[in-house]
């Protein structure tokens, strides 16, 4: 093995099954996967959830994370905001010419140990080297499958007058974190990433109460956009406090640096929840109980008045539209 990728680990022949073999299948082994056949095959029984996604955030490695971690969590945490437990990932590496081996280590160390903690197995996979320059170090491609447990139906087109919106923690920590990384940025405290499975607390709060009618993880977009998308697939208004919003200082300052608005930076260890009234505190109580929903709070609930709209009551009184954002602010943050 050489000490950096070439266009021949991508071959198929000797040098990337010894990538696969010495690299990934030694890491990641078990039962299915090490079968290597061209498919794996699971057994299921119930409703499963399936879902994919792509990696490419710049840089590879940031605070509190790196792209590894960040495929597992996201991919995780979507299938967690169905109520699914996760079960089974494929991982799909697409690698630039000259990433250094021991860069690809430490991803492939970084998702055994996030795997680990998350429960679930990777199961399939593939490897493309693609040219210097025809890539930006590493793309990582997902696929989640996981099994939602009877009696639970949660979806963005759930949410009901009433409903209490509970946010697990702090906004814009991952966001501002892999920029600060990026762009040099230095803080009186050191600011990571956010970057966590969610599964175990969506389990937790789901053991105190059914009565959850939507989860969402506020990714890209962030807050803002999220909550936009509730309100328009189930028809109703939200309404959020500006005040009732946990936001780090680090944050706020570099948002305020930036001219950025936390509410529309990129979280990866957060969730929402919007659920009924009557429940409300018995989730807030159990989420606080969890290490990843120690910051949670009741940040608005659900109305009628304006159909697809979010609306903030702010810290000096008024109120103020938040509207989906437009463009990218925070470009190849996940």
């Amino acid at each position: 093995m050489t000490d950096k990728i070439l266009l021949s680990h991508g071959s198929g022949g000797k040098l990337a099954h010894d990538l696969i073999q010495f690299s990934f299948l030694s890491a990641w082994a078990n039962p299915i996967l090490s079968r290597l056949d061209d498919a794996a095959v699971i057994e299921v029984k119930g409703r499963l959830a399936f879902t994919t996604d792509n990696y490419v955030v710049q840089p590879i490695f940031f605070p509190g994370g790196d792209i590894g971690k960040l495929a597992v969590c996201g991919t995780v945490n979507d299938l967690a905001m169905v109520g699914a437990i996760p079960h089974y990932l494929s991982l799909a590496f697409i690698i630039e010419e000259g990433l250094s081996l021991n860069d690809l280590e430490m991803v492939v160390n970084s998702i055994k140990q996030t795997a680990k903690t998350a429960g679930v197995d990777i199961i399939a996979g593939d490897t493309k080297v693609v040219n210097h320059g025809c890539a930006d170090k590493l793309f990582i491609n997902t696929t989640g499958i996981g099994t939602i447990p009877s009696g639970v139906n949660i979806s963005g087109h759930h949410a009901r007058r009433g409903d209490a919106v509970i946010l697990s923690g702090t906004i814009g920590d991952h966001g501002i974190a892999v920029l600060s990384q990026r762009e040099g940025l230095d803080f009186t405290t050191e600011l990571k990433s956010d970057c966590a499975p969610l599964n175990g607390l969506v389990a937790e709060i789901l053991g105190v109460s059914t009565n959850i009618h939507c989860l969402r993880d506020p990714t890209r977009g962030g807050l803002a956009s999220i909550l936009n998308e509730v309100a328009e697939q189930s028809g109703v208004s939200i309404r959020i406090e500006e005040s009732k919003i946990p936001v780090r200082e680090e944050v706020s300052s570099a948002c305020d640096m930036l001219g950025l608005d936390p509410l529309y930076v990129a979280n990866e260890g957060k969730l929402v929840a919007i659920v009924d009234p009557k429940d409300t505190e018995a989730i807030l109580e159990q989420m606080r109980k969890n290490q990843y929903g120690q910051n949670a709070a009741i940040i608005g609930e659900v109305g009628e008045e304006h159909p697809g709209r979010v609306v903030m009551k702010t810290r000096l009184g008024t109120s103020r539209i938040v509207d989906v954002v437009v463009g990218e602010p925070l470009p190849r943050i996940c």
